[in-house]
């Protein structure tokens, strides 16, 4: 099976003829290894996240538009039975909470002559029943934070302050940690007695990295080019570089070095011991990144399309979720509809509101 063309084990260190690789190019080349396949899950996560947005866009958001358009007729049709003399007291008082119920959901998803209509039939606006929520969770994030959220007093919704309190909270515990880190740090450096030759090899390393960088730029400057077209290109592979180097990201490096022919093919198969030891430090801390990009694409995905606590993003529990909701929104769609048969007619409609009115209860 070949290999992509920008694969990183094309970068790997070959064995000489009769002869097996050094501990050194075996840990180097393993570290080639781990990129790849975590640069082969991220593009698979980011494929996967498209083709569950078309499905949804085929499969879910019908039914969605569906369902809001008949919970729209539902909301109309509530109003106009408010505003005749067909009801009692108590029954008004149940329509209403169930119109304000449909309407509110309605006009958060941007329906503004439902915000209207709820606006009209509720005790409290939805914007008081907004900031209502803001302040309920400003008050449960301060006491988990154990100090007032600094947010400089600004009027926040309540999606505003669930992610300043989220931020603080993860500043919090990236300031613990860090801490943590440099105690540890600091006790093994008293108590290993190659702490010192660490501290060489990541010194080596950063300079490697940095080398490698300086002689990129110094080649692929675009000024320097006379060609139109290898002026675009140089300035392409530049852009390239510039935001490799940001990352540290070796392997892009040597890349865009192979693919500006700057490199012989052979030079890493002559690398010492020593050198390979500096890179496989800078493709560790290339992994260690990359396994983080991976669980936060997870996580926002996750996220995104309302996974359980617990699952992860795949083929699988996606396709699952997308037919749960489509079962979902089917029965709430067939639901909604036969509640619509019951307020067109008067005498069902009185024992309709009977039993939304139960429901009612037992919501509050």
């Amino acid at each position: 099976m070949s290999q992509p063309p920008h694969a990183a084990t094309a970068l790997r260190v070959l064995p000489p003829s009769a002869q097996p690789l050094s501990a050194a190019a075996r840990a180097y080349n393993l570290q080639l290894t781990r990129v790849d396949k975590l640069r082969s899950q991220l593009a698979e996560l980011e494929a996967l996240g498209q083709a569950h947005r078309q499905a949804l866009h085929t499969a879910v958001d019908p039914l969605r538009r569906q369902l809001a358009q008949a919970q729209r007729e539902l909301a109309l049709a509530l109003d106009e039975h408010l505003h005749g003399k067909l009801l009692s007291r108590v029954q008004a008082d149940t329509t209403r909470a169930v119109l304000c119920r449909l309407a509110r959901g309605l006009a958060e998803a941007g329906d503004a002559a439902m915000r209207e209509l709820h606006d009209r039939h509720s005790s409290r606006t939805l914007a008081q029943l907004k900031q209502d929520a803001a302040d309920a969770l400003r008050q449960r994030l301060e006491a988990v934070l154990g100090e007032p959220l600094d947010d400089e007093g600004q009027d926040l919704s309540a999606e505003q302050l669930l992610r300043a309190g989220m931020e603080r909270l993860r500043r919090s515990q990236d300031e613990a940690q860090e801490r943590k880190r440099a105690a540890t740090q600091a006790k093994r450096a008293r108590r290993k007695p190659g702490a010192d030759e660490r501290q060489t090899e990541q010194h080596d390393a950063d300079t490697l990295l940095r080398r490698l960088f300086r002689q990129l730029a110094s080649a692929l400057h675009p000024d320097r080019e006379t060609d139109p077209q290898a002026r675009l290109r140089k300035t392409a592979l530049m852009s390239e570089a510039n935001a490799a180097y940001e990352k540290r990201d070796l392997v892009t490096l040597l890349q865009i070095q192979s693919r500006a022919e700057l490199a012989d093919p052979e030079a890493v198969h002559k690398l010492s011991d020593q050198r390979l030891a500096s890179l496989t430090l800078l493709l560790k801390a290339q992994v260690a990144e990359l396994e983080r990009e991976r669980a936060g694409r997870q996580s926002a995905l996750a996220d995104e399309f309302d996974l359980p606590e617990g699952l992860s993003p795949n083929a699988n529990t996606l396709l699952q979720q997308r037919i749960d909701q489509v079962r979902a929104l089917e029965a709430a769609l067939a639901q909604v509809e036969q509640d619509l048969t019951q307020v067109d007619d008067a005498g069902r409609l009185k024992r309709w509101l009977n039993a939304q009115r139960d429901a009612v209860m037992r919501e509050r």
